[in-house]
């Protein structure tokens, strides 16, 4: 899949494409609804989106929301078939007219000959563009329009039901709306290495921007995605705070099983299959590795039905 962000250097063969618009946080159901709508026989299938996440834009303060980084989603998109990424910077977007967004981006600068959307599409200054809108300049300008309704159900799939679904600690219910397992990728950081002196050594990963599934102790499944001990691996991972050693800034603790190695640097893709217990405060380190005992042994378990 190729990149680009700026509408201004697309090259002639990246032109002609039909392309699917929105923010695609999570590549959901919902998300693979609207690249189905857009697929055309011999036409390039492509996705356009904007950086930073317009939340992140309009509501600076915000806590963090978001169900995968921009690296994330540009790796789950082509699985499904995407061809082209065209990533537009948000400020420099943000205050086009909506005539401006349709002429000067989709026409002139992406050259895109079909155009899909949700009915709830907004856009150009002041969000004063609606789906009509797209769909009366695309008559004008050259290029087709499909509307999408949202994919229904007894809870509509949206990015906003599965937030919903991980902060309530509900992995797999966000998974069934997801397509897919919720992933939190990243590098392996330097952490404070107390797992290793306990009997389980953790790869700790860093969950800045992220929306926060309930803090507490998960099994997991676990990708390496590069450098020599690259492969997948069932585990149990502490996503919290660490209360017991007074730490307060979240983040997501690893224990690979079966595996011996030095991941510091790699990048993993670690998947959020069962939430089996909240955070909590020991007497002590050994009721603390009796109960990652416990956590183990469980999400053994539990992953194993997985492959039954």
């Amino acid at each position: 899949m190729r990149i680009f962000r700026d509408h201004r250097a697309i090259p002639t063969d990246a032109r002609g494409a039909s392309a699917a618009i929105g923010n695609f946080d999570g590549v959901h159901l919902g998300h693979r609804h609207v690249l189905d709508r857009a697929r055309r026989d011999g036409t390039p299938l492509a996705v356009v989106t904007f950086e930073p996440h317009p939340r992140e834009v309009f509501a600076p303060d915000a806590a963090p929301f978001r169900l995968m980084s921009p690296a994330a989603r540009a790796s789950r998109l082509p699985k499904l078939g995407v061809d082209t990424l065209f990533e537009l910077p948000f400020p420099e977007i943000a205050p086009l007219s909506a005539e401006a967004f349709m002429s000067d981006v989709l026409m002139d600068g992406l050259g895109l000959t079909h155009v899909v959307t949700g009915a709830d599409f907004r856009f150009g200054r002041g969000r004063a563009g609606t789906a009509d809108t797209l769909r009366d300049g695309g008559a004008r300008l050259g290029f087709d329009v499909t509307t999408v309704e949202l994919l229904g159900g007894e809870v509509p799939v949206s990015s906003t039901a599965i937030r919903t679904a991980l902060t309530e600690g509900r992995p797999r219910d966000a998974a069934e709306m997801l397509g897919h397992w919720h992933r939190i990728e990243g590098p392996v950081l330097h952490g404070e290495k107390r797992g290793r002196t306990l009997g389980y050594p953790t790869a700790n990963m860093a969950l800045d921007g992220l929306h926060l599934p309930r803090l507490g102790v998960y099994a997991v499944l676990v990708d390496i995605l590069d450098g020599p001990h690259a492969g997948s691996h069932h585990g149990v991972a502490s996503l919290g705070v660490r209360p017991m050693f007074g730490d307060n800034v979240p983040n997501l603790e690893t224990f690979l099983f079966d595996f011996t190695g030095d991941l510091y640097g790699a990048q993993l893709s670690v998947a959020l299959v069962d939430f089996l217990r909240p955070e909590a405060t020991f007497d002590g380190l050994d009721p603390l590795v009796a109960q990652m005992d416990a956590d183990s042994a469980r999400a053994r378990d539990l992953l194993a039905a997985l492959d039954a």
